[in-house]
């Protein structure tokens, strides 16, 4: 069982950054993939970045060279560095991950995954 912990959510203003935090624990096979996803109200769940046990990542176009995902393997945490927020940045953030490597096609696509955090709010006003 892998459990995952989001932090670092919060209220910005448009412009403003904040840095998400996943901490992973349990059984983390060494070929493995996580991803960030978000949910706005209403709306259907996006893939955001996604990073491998090599290093790879992928990235939606909505939020490339604004958003930057990274890894510490050390300290099993994955983080998401936002940037530049927009109030349509606003929805609740969740990291996933998976312990097996997966394709790129696949890196972005929530059935890919199947341990989940419970998410951190993200709002951003105007």
């Amino acid at each position: 069982q892998v459990q995952l912990v989001e932090s670092g959510g919060g209220s910005v203003q448009a412009g403003g950054s904040l840095r998400l935090s996943c901490a992973a624990s349990g059984y983390i096979s060494s070929g493995y993939c996580m991803a960030w996803f978000r949910q706005a109200p209403g709306k259907e769940r996006e893939g955001l970045a996604s990073i491998n046990s090599f290093g790879g990542t992928t990235y939606a176009d909505s939020v490339k060279g604004r958003f930057t995902i990274s890894q510490d393997g050390g300290k099993n945490t994955m983080y998401l560095q936002l940037n530049s927020l927009t109030p349509n940045d606003t929805a609740m953030y969740y990291c996933a991950a998976v312990s097996r490597l997966c394709g790129f096609a696949a890196m972005r696509k929530p059935g890919t995954y199947n341990y989940w955090g419970q998410g951190t709010q993200v709002t951003v006003s105007s």
